[in-house]
């Protein structure tokens, strides 16, 4: 690949999905887009490439920056996160919301992991959920969807004894039980994209280690789309590390909770 080819990537995931690599992953991309460009058939990278800037083909131009994009995660990713959510949160949803369904939304749900964290969570204290599970990668969805895993996938954030409780061993692939797939809902979704006037909102939303590598503009456009989705009191999961710095005034973080925000006095009163 050249550099020029991978400036030209930079330029397309930006737009389309509002990341940009840094240079140093250039050999990174390369790697990622050889099994992208023979499923596609072409002979190597820089063909693909070179037919995509000729002739520019909306699900190509997808299927490269799919392949772009981190997939990786782990159950119970951030444990403390996860704990503040079982221990205090969830529980004080319960009693707020008297019965109804609590809606949360996983943006960004890679593979699935952070779903069915979620969902155990919320089986095991016997509340009533509705989760809706989003991501910019069909085949990330498509793997999620199924809630099977390897052994190393399984045994990475979960306990032996969570994992014998809540996912069934099919020959090498560990499934996550039925009750436990009926609460999450799969759906694409590109967080750069407005919702519509109608669209639900939500109590919780994780949407964590999703931003990382978005530019600034981009962080700040999803941060005030993540507002709007979200309840007067709702909190917003990010990752254990992420700060939202100057990218949006819609939130502040909750102290002592490293990743948990709440919507700030101005969104508020602008709501209002």
């Amino acid at each position: 690949m050249s550099p020029e080819d991978f400036d030209r990537l930079q330029s397309l995931m930006a737009t389309r999905a509002g990341y940009r690599l840094t240079r140093d992953r250039m050999k990174l991309a390369e790697h990622r887009l050889g099994p992208v460009a023979r499923r596609e058939g072409f002979e190597t990278v820089d063909a693909m490439l070179a037919a995509l800037w000729g002739k520019p083909v909306a699900g190509l131009g997808w299927s490269i920056i799919e392949a772009l994009l981190n997939p990786e995660t782990w159950f119970r990713r951030d444990r403390a996160a996860f704990e503040t959510f079982s221990r205090e949160l969830l529980p004080a949803l319960i009693r707020a919301r008297a019965g109804q369904p609590i809606r949360i939304w996983s943006a960004g749900c890679s593979t699935g992991q952070e779903v069915w964290s979620i969902g155990m969570a919320a089986l095991e204290l016997g509340a009533p959920v509705e989760i809706v599970a989003t991501d910019l990668s069909r085949r990330a969805l498509e793997k999620a969807r199924t809630g099977a895993y390897t052994g190393f996938e399984i045994q990475r954030g979960l306990k032996a004894q969570t994992m014998l409780r809540w996912f069934d061993q099919a020959e090498d692939a560990w499934i996550a039980r039925a009750e436990l797939r009926a609460l999450a809902h799969f759906a694409r979704a590109n967080l750069l994209t407005a919702p519509a006037a109608d669209a639900p909102r939500f109590d919780v939303i994780f949407c964590r280690h999703v931003m990382d590598d978005m530019e600034s503009a981009a962080r700040g456009q999803v941060l005030d789309q993540l507002e709007r989705r979200l309840v007067d009191d709702g909190c917003l999961f990010l990752g254990a590390e992420e700060r939202i710095g100057d990218d949006s005034l819609a939130f502040r973080p909750v102290a002592g909770r490293k990743g948990l925000f709440v919507k700030s006095p101005a969104a508020l009163k602008r709501a209002a």
